[in-house]
């Protein structure tokens, strides 16, 4: 039992991602990728952060992602070996959102700084 929040949240993390690809037969939630899950200290909550990918609008998909939590809930318990399986809400994880939105400024900056040194004649 040396790390057992850390193994516990592995579980359910994949259990979770393998339910969201393998179980729910909802075509308005697409791909789902889980990014990482926060349980409580006593396992009777988690937090699990989610991106659709590919997905034009992925509030809409976490909404129907999130009338599935008792099913995704059922079919976890039935996976894992827990006293109390816990209770599940899915987050949005905009970390990905924000990633993409900073490598395009940076890329905007590499192309302006590159214009500025062919202007000023520099190589």
């Amino acid at each position: 039992m040396a790390n057992r929040p850390g193994r516990v949240k592995a579980l359910i993390a994949r259990n979770v991602a393998e339910i969201c690809q393998m179980e729910l037969k909802n075509p308005h939630i697409g791909l789902v990728s889980v990014n990482e899950v926060k349980v409580s200290d006593d396992y009777s909550y988690c937090k699990v952060f989610v991106t659709f990918l590919g997905a034009k609008y992925p509030h809409q998909a976490l909404e129907e992602l999130k009338k599935t939590e008792g099913f995704v809930r059922s079919s976890l318990a039935k996976k894992m070996d827990l006293y109390k399986v816990p209770r599940i809400v899915f987050v949005y994880d905009e970390s990905y959102d924000r990633a993409a939105r900073i490598e395009e400024a940076l890329a905007l900056e590499a192309e302006e700084l590159e214009s500025l040194k062919k202007d000023n004649g520099e190589d």
